[in-house]
């Protein structure tokens, strides 16, 4: 099974920047545990949603040539956390982009509260003796990329994205 912890793009700048919203639901069975009474999103999904946001930014620049994956987390702080109801907005600000990997930075917020940032650097998977890397492990591809379009239409019409609310 393949966990995807945004909804959609708000905004997809190549090269620059992206935001992404999350939408906190009590559909989300992890949210019935964490924690009993007072259900909060974990913060390690907070984190990998802002990772999934910072990795599609650093990957749509190759156009997927490379599988990028998570290499560490030299900076992650957390202020407050997200409840069902909430909508988290992810936003990323590409720093580094690199043949081998590159370096982003990114924050959560639930409105104008900043729950998290971080700064995320992340590594291309090399090839090694002109074997591919088996993709269908990989959360995103080229494929997938399409569910965040932006702006578009339930038609697939270009139209304005829609701001949360």
């Amino acid at each position: 099974m393949r966990w995807i912890w945004i909804d959609r793009f708000l905004e997809f700048e190549s090269g620059s920047h992206a935001k992404a919203v999350k939408n906190v639901t009590l559909a989300e069975d992890h949210l019935h545990d964490h924690f009993p009474g007072f259900p909060v999103m974990p913060g390690s999904l907070i984190m990998e949603g802002m990772a999934q946001t910072g990795g599609l930014l650093l990957g749509e620049t190759s156009q997927f040539e490379h599988v990028v994956i998570l290499a560490k987390i030299p900076k992650l702080n957390f202020y407050g956390w997200a409840c069902p109801g909430d909508t988290l907005v992810y936003s990323a600000k590409l720093l580094d982009a690199r043949e081998d990997g590159g370096v982003v930075e990114c924050t959560a917020h639930v409105g104008d509260r900043l729950v998290a940032d971080a700064e995320i650097v992340f590594a291309h998977l090399p090839k090694t003796g002109g074997e591919t890397v088996d993709q269908k492990n990989f959360v995103f591809t080229m494929k997938l990329l399409g569910v965040f379009d932006v702006g578009r239409a339930g038609d697939g019409a270009p139209g304005a994205a829609a701001a949360p609310t």
